[in-house]
C-alpha cells in the first residue's frame, strides 16, 4: 500500500543529463552546455566561439591548444553558472568533442559478414571485426570509429543486434588524429573538467548523423561543409554515408573554390550516381555567395539532365525547434548540430 501511495505522490523523475559540447574546427573552437531531459527537446543553454589565432613563431597546433584552454575557462566561468541556473548544478559529466580538418583525417569503409548458415548478428561480432581491421599507424591515434550504417539481408536497419541474418555489412567511419594533437586535446580538457567521459567524434560523422536527423526524408544527398579554409564533401546514398573527401587550403574570396568542389564531384560521379539534393553548411552570412558560386552550368552538367540539383543552405532555423536555443549569443549552427547529434546518437555507442 505504501509503495502505491509513493507512486502517486512521488512520481519517478525524468532522467536528465548535462553535456559539454566542444567543436574544434579549422579556424575556431567553440563550446556549449546542453541539457537533455527524457521526453523533452534538448536545450542549448550557453555557447561560446573563439578564433584560432597563431602568435608569431607559434604553430597552428599550439594556437589551437591555447584557444581551447581559453574556451574551457570561459565555459567554466560563464557557462557553468548558466547551467546551474537551469539545472541546479553547474557540473556536466560528459564531454563530446567534434574534431574537424586539419586536425583529423577521415575514411569510410564497409565490413562484410557472410556465412553458409544463418547467424545471429551481435555487437561482439562487430567489435571483434573492428579490433582486427581498425589498426592505426603508430604516429596516429584512432580517435573515432563510428558505425554509421548497418545492412542485414540487404536492408538497412537501426536495431540490428540480436537479429538473424544470412549476410550483413556495417559502414564504418574512422577518424585518425596525430597522437600528439589528440593527447594535447585530451590533456587540455582533463585539466579543466574532472571527468573521464570525454568522447571524440569526427566532424564529418557528426554532421552526417545530425543532418540525417534534421532531414529524415532526404536519404540521398551530398553534404558540402565550407568553414575556415577546408571544404568537406560527404556522399549519402539510401541513408548511408558512402564516402568523404576533404579539400584543404581553400580560399572563399573568389569563386574559384567552387571549381575544386565541382572537380571532386566529378570524381565521385565516376563511381556513384550523384544525388539531386545538396546540403550546404557554412557560416550563415556566407551562404548566399557560396551558393551562387556553386550554381553554375559546370555543376549542373554533372547530372546529365536539364534538372539542376537542389542546393539547400542549412541555417540555424532548420535546427531550432529540434533543439531549444536559450543561450544569449547568436545561434551557432555547428553547436546546434552537435546538440542534435547527441539527442539522436545510436544507443550502442554507449555515450
Amino acid at each position: 500500500m505504501m509503495s502505491f501511495l509513493q507512486n502517486i505522490f512521488h512520481k519517478e523523475e525524468k532522467r536528465t543529463e548535462s553535456v559539454v559540447l566542444v567543436d574544434i574546427s579549422t579556424d575556431s573552437v567553440a563550446g556549449a552546455y546542453a541539457q537533455y531531459k527524457e521526453g523533452e527537446t534538448p536545450a542549448l543553454l550557453y555557447t561560446r566561439r573563439l578564433p584560432i589565432e597563431a602568435h608569431a613563431d607559434e604553430s597552428p597546433e599550439r594556437a589551437m591548444f591555447r584557444a581551447l584552454n581559453i574556451l574551457g575557462k570561459d565555459l567554466i566561468r560563464e557557462g557553468a553558472p548558466a547551467l546551474a541556473r537551469v539545472t541546479g548544478s553547474g557540473t556536466a559529466g560528459t564531454i563530446i568533442v567534434s574534431v574537424g580538418e586539419p586536425w583529423q583525417e577521415t575514411s569510410v569503409r564497409t565490413e562484410h559478414f557472410d556465412a553458409d548458415e544463418p547467424f545471429t548478428f551481435t555487437k561482439n561480432l562487430v567489435e571483434k571485426r573492428l579490433a582486427e581491421t581498425g589498426v592505426a599507424p603508430s604516429e596516429k591515434l584512432l580517435a573515432d570509429e563510428s558505425i554509421i550504417g548497418t545492412i542485414l539481408n540487404g536492408y538497412a536497419t537501426h536495431n540490428p543486434y540480436g537479429q538473424e541474418a544470412h549476410r550483413a555489412s556495417v559502414v564504418v567511419l574512422t577518424s585518425l588524429v596525430e597522437r600528439h594533437t589528440a593527447n594535447g586535446i585530451l590533456a587540455t580538457l582533463q585539466s579543466l573538467y574532472h571527468t573521464k567521459r570525454i568522447f571524440p567524434i569526427a566532424s564529418d560523422s557528426l554532421h552526417y548523423q545530425a543532418i540525417r536527423a534534421a532531414f529524415p526524408h532526404e536519404r540521398d544527398a551530398l553534404i558540402i561543409t565550407a568553414f575556415g579554409s577546408v571544404v568537406s564533401l560527404a556522399l549519402v546514398r539510401r541513408g548511408l554515408l558512402i564516402t568523404t573527401i576533404d579539400i584543404p587550403n581553400i580560399s572563399f574570396e573568389n569563386a574559384s573554390w567552387a571549381l575544386e568542389v565541382i572537380n571532386q564531384c566529378a570524381e565521385i560521379a565516376k563511381q556513384y550516381p550523384l544525388p539531386r539534393t545538396i546540403f550546404l553548411l557554412a557560416r550563415e552570412a556566407d551562404l548566399p555567395s557560396l551558393r551562387a558560386s556553386l550554381e553554375t552550368p559546370s555543376l549542373n552538367a554533372l547530372w546529365l539532365s536539364n534538372n539542376p540539383p537542389r542546393i539547400i543552405p542549412v541555417v540555424s532555423s532548420h535546427i531550432v525547434g529540434l533543439v531549444r536555443y536559450v543561450a544569449t549569443t547568436p545561434p551557432d549552427l555547428l553547436l546546434l548540430l552537435m546538440a542534435l547529434y547527441f539527442q539522436y546518437r545510436p544507443k550502442e555507442e554507449g555515450v
